[in-house]
């Protein structure tokens, strides 16, 4: 089946797109909202540009759509009304515990008749952490919510170390937006992307790594 993936360049998008894959899903495009002056992506607020490198990558076509949180739902209708025209008849998303959240996804793909697919929804979700490190991925931390986490953990790597330092009372996953997540390399991506330049900064109660230089890079030998 020819589906979309949607993606926020962070690790649960790609874990779920890398599962859907590897379960035969024809991953022909990959779906990202941007804000509305095109500069920043709407989930994580990183850099557009940024984003549609990553996708560059991974070598799978990004379809970036600007649009207003208020205006969401209905750009988000019309992205994949005109996917369908290219024969897309569903969606790949990372959702993992947030019935809310689930439930909107599973109620817009129904309202334009496709087929709404969850990789990783009901799993554990330290268990999918783990599964994303495993599987070879690397990942930054680009933003953090200052009352769990200090301005040290922005650009620390998603390891074994970074599941075992987590702090107590927090989603595994960041599900609740304690932390964001950037991928850099992995296996779904033909090149990686290399950092080059980043700033710390504080805003509305959070850090963030605010990356302004990047490019790509040939993976290392054996795609690690």
């Amino acid at each position: 089946m020819k589906v979309f993936s949607s993606w926020s360049g962070g690790k649960e998008s790609c874990l779920a797109c890398y599962k859907a894959l590897s379960e035969g899903f024809d991953v022909s495009y990959l779906l990202n909202f941007i804000s509305e002056d095109g500069t920043r992506s709407r989930a994580h607020g990183l850099s557009s540009d940024l984003i549609a490198l990553q996708a560059e990558a991974i070598g799978i076509p990004i379809i970036q759509v600007k649009s207003s949180w208020e205006g969401y739902e209905a750009k988000f209708k019309e992205a994949v009304a005109a996917l369908k025209e290219k024969e897309v008849k569903g969606g790949v998303f990372g959702d993992i515990d947030l019935q809310e959240h689930k439930d909107w996804v599973d109620r817009v793909c129904s309202e334009v008749d496709v087929e709404s697919i969850e990789p990783l929804w009901g799993n554990d979700p330290e268990e999918v952490l783990k599964e994303f490190v495993n599987a070879g991925f690397k990942a930054l931390v680009i933003k953090v919510k200052a009352d769990f986490f200090d301005e040290e953990w922005l650009g620390r790597e998603l390891d074994a170390h970074f599941i075992k330092d987590l702090p107590e009372g927090i989603h595994p996953g960041g599900e609740h937006g304690e932390y964001h997540t950037f991928v850099l390399d992995g296996p779904i991506f033909q090149r990686r992307v290399e950092i080059l330049q980043s700033d710390k900064k504080f805003k509305d109660g959070n850090w963030l790594l605010d990356i302004s230089g990047y490019r790509l890079s040939a993976r290392g030998k054996g795609g690690k």
